[in-house]
């Protein structure tokens, strides 16, 4: 039998603080008994220091439930405006009781850094706009894409899925209607402010 030094000895000494803390549950990562419990602020769930220290290393995400810790910086082109203007006549389907907020990202032309596909290589500049509706979810949702666009997530430098060019400003997987009526990028559409509010959470974009 391994001495006190071995591995069952370590273990034992942590089942007994573990009964000090009343705590006898499980490492999620290691399966083994939580050594040193280290419990992430936000969402609660607790693993070994070392396992959990090792796990947000690869990844800034609860290896439980995806929650986001730290903050993503993207490589959105860092000379863009992000414009927001209101129009109380402009009416949106599904939310007619409201006027509309008006958002619109402005990049003039550039030049790839080292963060993206091609540095040195100019890309073109691009405008666009997109629409919320101006109720307490719509501004919630406003309140959050500018912090995406702050941390530079908004968009990115690649392929235009829609016209095959490389090399162009493009969206970067967070949903915005750039129309007011009708298709996939317009309204109506009940679940899209909470769609979006989930692709933001992903990039750990929230409210808290």
């Amino acid at each position: 039998l391994p001495g006190p030094q071995g591995p069952q000895g370590v273990l034992k000494e942590t089942e007994k603080e573990l009964k000090k803390e009343e705590q006898d549950s499980q490492c999620p990562i290691c399966l083994g008994e939580i050594q040193n419990i280290k419990t992430l602020e936000k969402c609660k769930h607790s693993f070994c220091e070392d396992c959990i220290t090792r796990a947000l290393q690869v990844k800034k995400a609860c290896p439980m439930c995806g929650r986001f810790y730290g903050q993503l910086v993207g490589n959105q082109p860092e000379n863009g405006r992000m414009l927001v203007s209101k129009d109380s006549s402009l009416l949106l389907p599904g939310y007619e009781k409201y006027g509309t907020i008006i958002i619109q990202y402005v990049f003039p032309p550039g030049i790839q850094g080292v963060e993206h596909p091609n540095p040195g290589v100019r890309y073109p500049g691009t405008t666009r706009v997109a629409y919320l509706p101006d109720c307490p979810e719509g501004n919630k949702v406003l309140a959050l894409f500018r912090k995406a666009f702050d941390q530079r997530l908004t968009f990115t430098i690649g392929t235009s899925m829609t016209t095959g060019r490389a090399n162009v400003i493009t969206w970067n997987d967070i949903h915005h209607k750039t129309n007011c009526t009708g298709g996939p990028f317009g309204y109506p559409d009940p679940t899209y402010l909470a769609r979006v509010q989930e692709e933001l959470r992903a990039k750990g974009i929230t409210n808290d």
